[in-house]
């Protein structure tokens, strides 16, 4: 089995995720700024690590994924409106995130983003949504020009409703709500398939199960 290090390993998609990754066989490391939190990822079946996204450096990321085959970055910097932390836990916490895979060894990284944001803003766009617009459309293009082994997933407003197991997946898909487990459900899907890298792909929900919905876009080319 596999270690995965899911960086925002306490953030509601990620806790998710770790459920998933149990059910595929893989062993997921959550990395958490928070030793509170480790009681319940530990219940959840993940093993915890350490890790303050905006206060170390790439390094401590290396050092937090060892052992790891992949790396998911899950985190970010919330709804509020702190336009500070748009950048320096989406943005530059997935440039940590990236060069510490480097370093650390580790080509497969799968990194959740958010639908929409390679479109241009209104000029009349609120000052925090653009700042979350553009982190998270400059952290895909850090990624996409990385040379690592990537897949990112944008999906669209994400809801706390129980899974579906049923979404729309494409590289430009109409905007619409997806739940959270069914993002994690997607991620999970994604990471242990070689045909998947080098794919970006919107996600909202649907009709078609999550494994049809990946082979189908696998298959589309």
């Amino acid at each position: 089995m596999d270690k995965i290090a899911i960086v925002g390993g306490h953030g509601q998609v990620a806790r998710h995720l770790l459920v998933e990754l149990r059910r595929t066989e893989h062993r997921p490391v959550a990395l958490v700024r928070k030793e509170e939190y480790r009681a319940e990822l530990e219940q959840r079946g993940a093993e915890v690590r350490l890790l303050d996204i905006e206060q170390q450096d790439a390094d401590a990321f290396a050092a937090a994924f060892e052992g790891c085959a992949a790396v998911v970055f899950a985190a970010g910097g919330g709804p509020d409106g702190n336009i500070d932390r748009k950048r320096t836990v989406d943005l530059e916490g997935s440039l940590k995130s990236i060069e510490g895979a480097r370093w650390a060894g580790i080509q497969r990284f799968v990194q959740i983003s958010a639908i929409g944001v390679d479109e241009p803003l209104p000029d009349d766009t609120a000052e925090v949504w653009r700042a979350y617009v553009e982190a998270k459309r400059d952290a895909d293009a850090a990624l996409r020009d990385s040379g690592l082994a990537w897949t990112i997933i944008r999906p669209g407003r994400l809801t706390d409703d129980p899974a579906t197991g049923r979404i729309t997946l494409g590289p430009k898909v109409d905007r619409g709500d997806v739940t959270r487990a069914d993002v994690a459900a997607v991620v999970a899907a994604v990471l242990g398939q070689e045909s998947t890298v080098g794919r970006q792909w919107e996600l909202v929900g649907g009709d078609t199960p999550v494994p049809e919905a990946v082979r189908a876009q696998v298959e589309a080319g």
